[in-house]
């Protein structure tokens, strides 16, 4: 039989659909897969608070959504198990061909679902560890035996970076042989094509003739605030025209701002509020460089954004940062909480105009084609298909 001719029933479980990078991801391997003629299911939990619901106004064909409202993100004994027990009988009610599961809670809970529930394909993406040196150790202890054990219901695992496949295999997750990269996917072609915008930079408060530092990330713990304000400030003490420009939205806003009034700084920040995945890159593109600090990571979406954007990006060496940050050519990559290091290389991009621009052209050459997201739909329907004939020769078409 043709693999290209079988048409799949697949299900992806996610704990939460807000606006992030896993979720995008997950949405646009769905629609991929919907634009090809298999059905596809999406299951999540709830998605309340600040950090948005990307289900919103999406451009996407019909297809089922599914809430479990006991799938949440908190380590929860008895919400947990009742998730276990709805998603098994989920799972075996629509008999799917291919149960994949993204983020740790939602991939532990939704791959031994789906084994118990006879689903003949399980596989899962790592969009960020659980367990990493920022938390605590007997939280990263629990965490590497849950994925440890996942990983045993499941054929496949897909990694975002080879950095999250280098770590999973440190710990013993699994052997390398089951893991593989597949890089997220987004729309680059969209990204490269926006340009400046007086209107937009009106709109956000930002001066017409001034550099412009932007991050794109929730305003959450580990996403590096906690390094940006200070390198903010003695970047401003250097280059008073320097703004910054704060994509996304959480619980830190009130704490943010507090500290840049006591700081003196406020006047040169100037905060986007929650942004559909789809406007982006017309903020990114008031930008002239990004700044990723985050200390918890797979691999950055907001990098390969700007990079597509055609701007450099400074980040700490962490997880799969350097995959795309390739030192002195699309930007710079500095030790994890290295301010001086920080400020030290965006001083370089700003006194050396030349510099930026062949990075940013660098960067753009090098993601707007790795990172279509149509490449990553294309390569994870081959998986699967894969997996399918293997698993279930005997299928007919549906």
């Amino acid at each position: 039989m043709n693999l290209k001719n079988r048409k799949l029933n697949t299900c992806h479980v996610i704990t939460r659909m807000i606006v992030g990078g896993a979720q995008e991801n997950t949405l646009l391997t769905l629609r991929g897969h919907l634009e090809s003629g298999h059905n596809a299911v999406l299951v999540t939990g709830p998605s309340p608070g600040r950090e948005g619901e990307l289900l919103k106004n999406v451009n996407m064909p019909p297809f089922e959504i599914k809430e479990f409202p006991d799938m949440v993100r908190e380590l929860s004994p008895w919400h947990d198990l009742m998730a276990f027990f709805k998603l098994r009988r989920f799972f075996k009610e629509n008999k799917f061909d291919v149960v994949h599961t993204h983020s740790s809670k939602a991939g532990i809970i939704g791959r031994i679902a789906a084994r118990s529930a006879g689903v003949p394909v399980v596989v899962h993406t790592v969009h960020g560890q659980a367990f990493h040196p920022n938390e605590k150790a007997w939280k990263n202890a629990l965490y590497i035996f849950l994925e440890r054990f996942a990983a045993r219901y499941c054929d496949r695992i897909y990694a975002v970076a080879q950095a999250m496949i280098d770590q999973c295999v440190d710990a013993k997750v699994a052997p390398r042989e089951k893991y593989q990269v597949v890089y997220s996917g987004m729309d680059t072609a969209h990204f490269a094509s926006c340009k400046r915008s007086a209107e937009l930079r009106a709109k956000l408060g930002i001066p017409e003739n001034v550099k412009v530092i932007a991050t794109v990330a929730r305003l959450f713990p580990l996403k590096g605030y906690e390094f940006v304000i200070p390198a903010a400030k003695r970047i401003i003490e250097k280059y008073p025209d320097t703004h910054f420009l704060l994509i996304g939205d959480g619980p830190m806003y009130d704490e943010l701002q507090k500290q840049l009034a006591e700081d003196n700084i406020a006047e040169n920040f100037h905060f986007s509020g929650l942004v559909s995945p789809d406007k982006v890159a017309d903020h990114l593109a008031q930008a002239d460089l990004l700044w990723h600090l985050s200390l918890r990571e797979g691999l950055p979406r907001a990098v390969v954004q700007a990079l597509a954007v055609g701007i450099p990006a400074i980040g700490f060496a962490l997880d799969g940062t350097p995959e795309v940050v390739i030192n002195g050519e699309t930007g710079f990559v500095v030790d994890a909480e290295d301010i001086d290091a920080v400020v030290e290389k965006t001083c370089c991009i700003w006194d050396d105009p030349e510099l930026a621009a062949k990075m940013g052209e660098n960067g753009s050459r090098k993601v707007i084609e790795q990172f279509d997201w149509h490449r990553m739909a294309d390569i994870l329907e081959t998986e699967y298909l894969r997996l399918a004939d293997e698993k279930i020769p005997e299928i007919d078409n549906k």
